[in-house]
């Protein structure tokens, strides 16, 4: 076995397919990456059993079919250390595989490429396409509120779901849920909803461009799977029920809040310094025209802002965490937000003026 190939053209499909591959495993062969030579074309596969990254890159001379797998980590250290530019010649010696680009030279253990797992072949039941934007736009406008090691093995995760021609993620915790929806072009005729584990949305996040060139999204009975023109990304699906969110939207909220968002979000950040670092509450007393957002701790020590805002409804006092209103206020990008409150014990609804694609619901606190 025998390639040569640029520094650049193979960095870039390792970089990609890294992010799948556990450093330390149980299982040896899943801290390597697999490396197959086939027809002209070099295909990288990393895996965790959990998810699974392809990336190729097509090759300029034609080499003998060959298939193996080495050190990820290390494989990726040498390539990031070499100069920009270089050409990387790969060879197999004396059961080593020799690197060498210029006057450096490596030599690696590798494993047999037979003893490289793969995930199950299956077909797609359901079939879509969106932009990697927009992609990524959804998946950004609702991650933080995935659970974190929660015994509710289903919260740490994403609910993707397809209702004919709306598209929804939703994340929950318990305390907090974000929704993020788009419309299709055109109906997709059928009803699917899944759970992406919480590793699985990371790495699409961290693959997907914020550029408008297709990717092909496809449900399968336990995976999920990303084509785009790079990679393909697969993941097994979390199995379980996700709770019905629509249960959890307030309704019948009478009293509207706007103010500038940055406004809010700078005020809430200042005050949170000294907001119990543990429970993380901070007050907010909405009158006429004005909100104050305070907060002390066991030590005694107090902050508090003022903030011009809409409001001529009633006197409100509420409690929040300030964690999950400032995970809002970060992600929004409207000018301007929308508090839609009730009363003191009820969630508040949180939207960007404007944006009719993604809402927030945070429950309150007793302070």
């Amino acid at each position: 076995m025998q390639i040569t190939i640029s520094r650049d053209q193979f960095l870039k499909p390792l970089v990609q397919v890294s992010g799948a591959i556990e450093r330390k495993h149980t299982l040896p062969i899943l801290s390597n990456v697999l490396l197959e030579i086939e027809q002209g074309k070099l295909s990288m596969t990393g895996t965790d059993l959990e998810i699974e990254l392809v990336a190729s890159v097509i090759l300029e001379h034609d080499f003998e079919d060959y298939k193996l797998t080495l050190p990820a980590k290390k494989l990726l250290d040498i390539c990031k250390s070499l100069p920009d530019g270089s050409e990387i010649s790969i060879s197999l010696k004396e059961n080593q595989i020799i690197i060498k680009s210029g006057k450096s030279r490596f030599s690696l253990a590798f494993l047999s490429a037979d003893d490289f797992p793969n995930l199950e072949k299956w077909d797609g039941e359901v079939e879509f396409q969106l932009t990697r934007l927009e992609l990524r736009k959804l998946l950004e406008s609702t991650h933080f509120s995935m659970a974190n090691q929660d015994v509710r093995y289903y919260l740490n995760g994403m609910s993707f779901e397809v209702d004919n021609s709306e598209i929804k993620t939703v994340a929950t915790d318990g305390h907090r849920l974000a929704l993020a929806q788009k419309t299709l072009s055109q109906s997709l005729n059928t009803q699917r909803q899944l759970i992406i584990p919480r590793k699985g949305v990371q790495e699409i996040m961290r693959l997907m461009n914020s550029d408008d060139a297709l990717v092909t999204i496809q449900f399968g009975a336990n995976h999920v799977r990303i084509l785009d023109q790079e990679f393909m990304f697969t993941s097994k699906l979390v199995d379980g029920r996700f709770p019905d969110y629509r249960r959890v939207i307030p309704r019948g909220g009478d009293k509207i809040v706007t103010a500038n968002r940055e406004w809010l979000r700078s005020a809430f950040a200042r005050v949170s310094i000294l907001s119990n670092e543990k429970f993380r509450g901070v007050r907010l007393n909405f009158s006429a025209g004005q909100l104050k957002i305070s907060a002390n701790n066991p030590e005694q020590e107090q902050a508090e802002e003022v903030v011009e805002v809409a409001y001529d409804g009633p006197d409100l006092e509420i409690g929040f965490n300030v964690s999950y209103v400032l995970d809002v206020l970060n992600t929004l990008k409207t000018e301007d937000v929308q508090f839609t409150l009730l009363d003191s014990n009820s969630s508040a609804l949180v939207e960007g003026c404007g944006d009719s694609e993604a809402m927030y619901v945070v429950m309150p606190m007793r302070l």
